[in-house]
């Protein structure tokens, strides 16, 4: 029996006497249940009638499943096999959509969409998977690592490929060769001429024409040509359209790099035990080759990578080390790659590839010639930092009909949306401005695209239509904020996941209609945290020293202390926006920084130079130095609060963790006359030993750009501590190990530094769980605030 909600459910009742203020680190920190739940996973019915979602607004142990009808938005209890049978399992359809196929239980499944029967393809104890329809009308499947056909009339399955795992080996014998065998071979070269004969050949041994045949049909995929895979990696096996080409990638796994281990000291079993970790940055990657297999010629051939222009191209990094770059120029070698797709067109004529340099200074779109491997150039994106941006790549990538196809670039500054016509061989940008576009959603009829954009301002999301041929963005969502968008499978509606900076997130229910009212479902905060009045922090620009435009939030004092002291907070991973409309990710952070403004501090949140949201400029300004304008716009947003706050420059401190804990080291090393104070946490401290595919694109790698670490890397200025710094780092830290933390330690011991100290905390990784863990920490922060930003300090 369903159960249905009372009302909109708030806290629970023990909390809703209570009062948040004032605000104390004990009741921020405590478990976010206390604050209630934001519904997530947001899951339509297959008719578009109901949607489900998780939620949890009585505060129990685990979220439930809830429904809503789309004419009746009452959340609802709800089974999750109702949500299974409802939402149905993902298909794929014919082009006439008579019929689709999925996949469950492991198995594959056939439905008649105008009968509504269903039919079960597969039974076996293998798993099969990623069904989709050929322009034959057969049905291909995956079973293993090996591709399977079906005609929809019943017919047998056959196989189209024939992949093995393992080392080719000659006549089913033995792949190694022993003594014994190594004599045999010896003895029959001796005896037999014919023998001799056919090895230096290289044929195959003698073997009569009937024996030959029964080898062949008795051979794993019989008949099917076999491809060993060695101890090798297969992945993105694609079958094209007209179930003629068999494109895959065969990757050559590393064996020789270090993998870095984490010892954990809180265990269960009273031992310490370690943790698997990462390989640090610089150590070798692997190598991969994708290949194209013509199934009616029987042949294999390699895309020739090679002819894609600027594959030889070095980066202009290069000419700080001479020796180096004639050693590059020397060799005039083929830049490694990795290669993505290919994206067939709906008839099977048109592949498109998508190829990543190693370096990631390049990307290109190429056009696939599948009968030859040959490739051809449709876009090139080139950066001397390093390629990204939303949607770049396969993300934002994919046909609106047989002839067009959409990407997204950044050659503008600012990622948008562009078209290439096969036909004519035009691209045309679709999309313009300062601003970017985050998410795009071709319509089911393939008339219309739906963009996610910060169009209106940096700081706010929101939901658009336009014509795959471009012209005017319709605006779909009103609200002011973070509009994430869910569109139901008719496309009537949408389910809107939105907040305020001072709001959290909630579900609201809207007609896929410009100027439309979008319904409030949910109503999730607690009324403890309804309590307090949560700030609206003053959304405000500056200009840095460079020129450019820096978003910040700011806090100001409630009641200044006499001292006006000012803290600046620091956001983490770099590319992260933080100075935005709707409510943070760091909800901890901004519920801290309201109490410090209650404690008579100013505080600023700062996107600083490679924060997302702003375009390639911002987002790359920090190429080969970490530590530069991203600092400087702590130093430069601080010097606004001082002209327009009226802080005071000497009672300035600073946190953040992760990125943040590093630049506030680097804000306590390079600029200490304008920070008496930091709190660094689970910081970097050495970017030579953090991982390859973050460091590598900003950094390149130590041994080959050893200038940019040194001067990006805090551990190599810690003789220039000057104020008083708090680290706190959690000791199974998987992502910034918990070594890095200690190697600066051990720096500052050597260098007779006794103006810092260290809190560790045994159980926790990178980010914390436990409440106790976070009560500690920010306890201890705001003990050094107190005890350092609001004392006189000489000028």
């Amino acid at each position: 029996m369903k159960k249905y909600l009372f009302g909109l459910l708030l806290a629970p009742i023990s909390l809703v006497a209570q009062q948040l203020t004032p605000l104390t680190i004990e009741k921020i920190m405590n478990d976010p249940k206390w604050m209630g739940t934001s519904p997530s996973g947001y899951r339509w019915s297959a008719d578009s009638k109901n949607l489900f979602f998780s939620w949890n607004p009585e505060a129990k142990e685990k979220n439930a499943i809830y429904k809503i009808a789309v004419h009746q938005p009452t959340p609802q209890l709800s089974e999750e096999k109702e949500q299974e049978e409802a939402v149905g399992l993902p298909k794929v359809y014919t082009k006439d959509r008579r019929w689709s196929a999925y996949e469950k239980g492991g198995d594959v499944f056939l439905e008649n969409e105008k009968s509504g029967q269903i039919r079960q393809l597969t039974q076996t104890v293998e798993r099969e998977s990623s069904p989709r329809f050929l322009t034959s009308n057969e049905l291909v499947f995956q079973r293993g690592e090996n591709l399977f056909a079906v005609t929809l009339n019943g017919g047998e399955v056959r196989q189209l490929s024939n992949f093995i795992r393992g080392k080719r080996q000659e006549g089913g014998a033995r792949t190694q060769t022993s003594a014994q065998d190594s004599w045999l071979k010896a003895d029959q070269e001796e005896l037999f001429d014919i023998v001799k004969k056919r090895n230096k050949q290289g044929n195959i041994p003698l073997m009569n024409p009937r024996n030959a045949a029964l080898a062949r049909n008795t051979a794993p995929g019989r008949g099917l040509r076999p491809v060993y895979l060695e101890d090798k990696i297969l992945s993105n096996v694609i079958l094209s359209p007209n179930g003629r080409f068999l494109t895959y990638r065969i990757t050559t796994p590393v064996t020789t790099n270090h993998y870095i281990v984490v010892p954990n000291y809180v265990t269960s079993s009273g031992y310490t035990e370690n943790i698997p970790g990462r390989t640090k940055v610089g150590e070798k990657l692997t190598t991969s080759e994708t290949f194209i297999q013509d199934l009616e010629r029987d042949t294999i051939y390699k895309v020739n990578v090679s002819e894609i222009p600027g594959i030889k191209d070095l980066p202009d990094y290069l000419a700080d080390y001479p020796q180096q770059l004639e050693e590059r120029k020397q060799k005039n070698e083929d830049r490694e790659v990795n290669i993505w797709g290919p994206l067939w067109n709906e008839e099977g004529k048109y592949a498109i590839l998508i190829a990543t340099a190693h370096d990631n200074k390049d990307l290109w779109i190429l056009n696939l010639d599948q009968e030859t491997g040959s490739v051809a150039l449709i876009d090139r994106q080139r950066d001397e930092a390093w390629i990204g941006g939303p949607g770049i790549g396969m993300r934002g990538a994919g046909w609106i009909d047989d002839q067009r196809f959409y990407f997204q670039s950044e050659v503008s500054g600012y990622s948008h949306l562009y078209l290439f016509d096969t036909h004519t061989k035009q691209k045309k940008a679709l999309t313009s401005g300062k601003w970017e576009v985050q998410r795009v959603q071709l319509s089911k009829d393939k008339s219309t695209f739906y963009i996610s954009a910060n169009k209106e301002h940096p700081g706010i999301t929101h939901f658009y239509r336009m014509s795959v041929n471009g012209g005017e963005m319709t605006r779909l969502t009103g609200m002011k904020g973070g509009n994430e968008v869910t569109l139901s499978p008719d496309e009537k509606w949408l389910a809107i996941h939105h907040s305020y900076m001072n709001r959290p997130w909630e579900l609201y229910i809207q007609p896929n209609k410009p100027g439309a009212q979008a319904v409030k479902v949910t109503k999730s905060t607690s009324a403890l945290f309804d309590s307090y009045p949560w700030m609206e922090p003053d959304m405000v620009s500056f200009k840095n020293r460079h020129g450019d435009e820096v978003y910040a939030r700011v806090y100001p004092a409630k009641n200044p202390h006499p001292n006006k002291p000012a803290v600046v907070f620091v956001h983490g991973a770099g590319y992260l926006q933080n100075v935005h409309f709707w409510w943070s990710q760091y909800f901890r952070e901004y519920m801290f920084n309201n109490m410090l403004s209650d404690q008579g501090y100013t505080v600023i949140d700062i996107d600083f130079t490679a924060s997302s949201g702003y375009g390639r400029n911002h987002r790359t300004g920090i190429y080969r130095h970490m530590g530069g304008k991203d600092l400087t716009d702590q130093v430069d947003g601080v010097k606004m609060l001082v002209e327009k706050y009226g802080v005071n420059p000497v009672n300035v401190g600073i946190y953040g963790g992760s990125y943040g804990g590093f630049i506030t080291l680097m804000a306590l090393f390079k600029e200490p006359e304008s920070f008496a104070a930091g709190a660094a946490l689970r910081s970097v401290t050495d970017w030579a030993h953090y991982n390859h595919g973050y460091t590598s694109n900003i950094l390149n790698e130590p041994v080959n750009d050893p200038k940019a670490y040194k001067q990006s890397s805090p551990i190599y200025f810690a003789d220039q501590l000057k104020g008083h710094l708090l680290m706190a780092h959690g000791m199974v830290d998987v992502n910034v190990h918990f070594q890095d933390i200690v190697r600066i330690s051990q720096r500052f011991i050597e260098l007779g530094k006794d103006n810092w100290e260290l809190a560790v905390y045994p159980v926790e990784d990178h980010a914390f769980v436990e409440a106790s863990s976070w009560t500690d920490e920010y306890k201890r922060i705001y003990k050094l605030f107190e005890q350092v930003l609001k004392k006189d300090q000489p000028r």
